[in-house]
């Protein structure tokens, strides 16, 4: 016998979960349902570049696995209010055979057992057994064919698509990836966009993943005491985070005989993800997988990791004092270094800790006497005011969180409110008002800029710029403030990164000049940038479980 022991680690980008697919989240998603905005449908991906033509033994999820999407509704309380937890179970109905499918039968036939917690994962209750998985979709002859299936993939994921006992609904199986980024170009020393001429590919297009669905009504997610109806569309108490995770036994033990390993002791996390892209692009090798051993909670109060936020590493490539010429990918892409004539936010630089005392911070986020130390804790740490709760705790609507709109050129006034999704209960989690109207997917308005666009057009629509009043704004219901599919998270974070939201509260790029537009050169040069792949290889479906159907093994180049 021989035995190893499973050490926690991340998806894809951290080195140990990368030998462990089954377990490897990929992606989370977390937004207001526009088909039924009484509901949030939260999105958890496992298992990267799934090759749809990957036979004979196709992906699935796997067994001796527990996955988990969590949601934290309360600050005032530590760790999560509401957990749900997936088992997987797989049978071969015809052992006989090479094929996956074959007259009816499917091998690696996939149903789970899906559990809620309430407590915060103290006690668990059954509330969905024998749940379907529909099968990879192998091609026209397994699924349609009458030697195979007899039916359509559509109607097998709509087969899939299952009610809970507890009011949820319910989806778990294989779906076309619904993130689009180029891959290649992005690890390529930042070359994103391609420079050169070199042709630019989403590095995931036409790979599958499988996804767990689930789209919950409002009122089950709401904390305890809130409204049942929200006060306004920013309301605190609607605010939730999510994160998802997956977690194996402690020990696996191999048998010489070929037989199934058997598995014991206490679950580990081996893979966790909220905000996309942190671990990917944010926390650096050395530390991949410290971090996904940790829960966001934990995070929130082990400071080894700050100052990958206060000071990440793609500021250096955005900043023509350090190494912005190595990358001139991100040509468009500069960091405010003399904002207003004063404020650095260049890597290891001050920020706004210089106003650190000053009598203007009364009364706004940055105020000791308001929250702490948590968004100005001290020199150096130049992007604690925008980057670091971004991905740590969210925006209060408060100031400076509120866009240049109606502050007269000052950044600490009150401004437009556009945000609030502040939950300072923990690290790296998707963080969502559930107050925010939904915007239609099909109407004119909808873009995959989410919070960016929606401050480009408080800024600058007449409809929204004429007045501080709390209005609707389109994209309002974007990431940040969770995450749709649609969205261009790749983008929007390296605009952010390169200090978007710092202009967008009114601390405006260097090349502004007091009197004259805020909307600079520098400014149109960040809103205007592209990776070069800003959709979806497919479209998603206007209905849960929204993401598209996975690639058919023999349509894929």
């Amino acid at each position: 016998m021989a035995s190893w022991f499973v050490q926690a680690s991340s998806h894809r980008e951290a080195p140990l979960i990368a030998n462990d697919p089954l377990a490897d989240n990929t992606d989370v998603y977390a937004f207001r349902s526009p088909d039924k905005p009484n509901t949030i449908t939260i999105i958890a991906n496992y298992i990267p570049a799934e090759l749809p033509q990957g036979g004979p033994n196709y992906n699935t999820f796997g067994e001796n696995i527990r996955y988990e999407i969590h949601i934290d509704n309360d600050a005032s309380k530590p760790g999560d209010e509401i957990v749900y937890r997936f088992t997987f179970k797989r049978v071969n109905e015809d052992p006989t055979t090479f094929f996956n499918i074959r007259l009816g039968k499917q091998n690696l036939k996939t149903t789970y057992t899906m559990e809620r917690s309430i407590d915060g994962g103290k006690t668990f209750q059954v509330v969905l057994s024998d749940g379907y998985v529909p099968p990879a979709n192998i091609g026209p002859r397994s699924i349609g064919g009458g030697a195979g299936l007899n039916t359509t993939y559509a109607a097998l994921m709509q087969k899939g698509i299952m009610n809970s006992s507890s009011g949820e609904t319910v989806f778990c199986g294989p779906v076309d990836d619904p993130f689009f980024v180029d891959l290649g170009g992005v690890f390529d020393l930042g070359n994103l966009p391609r420079q050169g001429g070199q042709k630019i590919r989403d590095g995931i297009g036409m790979y599958n993943v499988h996804s767990i669905a689930i789209q919950i009504p409002i009122a089950t997610l709401l904390k305890a005491g809130a409204p049942a109806e929200p006060r306004n569309i920013l309301d605190a108490d609607y605010v939730i985070g999510v994160w998802a995770s997956a977690s194996r036994r402690a020990m696996r033990t191999l048998k010489v005989d070929g037989s199934a390993p058997t598995e014991e002791g206490d679950w580990v996390q081996v893979s966790r993800l909220g905000m996309p892209l942190t671990n990917e692009a944010v926390i650096p090798i050395g530390m991949k997988d410290y971090w996904n051993s940790i829960t966001p909670y934990d995070e929130l109060a082990d400071v080894t990791l700050d100052d990958f936020f206060f000071n990440p590493e793609l500021a250096l490539y955005m900043d023509d004092a350090r190494f912005g010429g190595a990358v001139p990918a991100f040509k468009k892409l500069r960091i405010q270094r003399k904002s207003l004539g004063s404020f650095d936010f260049g890597y290891g630089r001050d920020g706004l800790w210089g106003l650190k005392g000053n009598a203007a911070l009364a009364g706004t986020a940055l105020d000791d006497a308001v929250f702490g130390t948590l968004l100005l804790p001290g020199p150096g740490k130049a992007r604690s005011v925008d980057l670091w709760p971004i991905f740590h705790t969210g925006a209060p609507n408060l100031a400076p969180y509120q866009l240049a709109t109606g502050k007269n050129g000052n950044p600490l006034a009150a401004g437009k409110p556009f945000i609030h999704n502040f939950l300072p209960n923990g690290g790296d989690m998707l963080r969502l008002n559930m107050a925010v109207p939904v915007t239609s997917r099909t109407g004119g308005d909808f873009s995959p800029l989410g919070l960016v666009q929606a401050a480009v057009l408080g800024l600058t629509d007449p409809t929204y710029n004429t007045t501080t009043d709390l209005q609707f704004i389109p994209n309002m219901d974007g990431f940040p403030n969770g995450r749709r599919l649609e969205d261009d998270v790749t983008r929007i974070e390296l605009q952010a990164v390169s200090g978007v939201v710092l202009a967008a509260v009114g601390l405006w790029y260097d090349d502004f000049k007091t009197g004259g537009s805020p909307v600079t050169n520098q400014l149109l040069n960040v809103l205007t940038y592209t990776t070069g792949v800003e959709k979806n290889d497919k479209a998603f479906q206007v209905t849960f479980p929204y993401v598209a159907a996975p690639w058919a093994g023999t349509e894929t180049n």
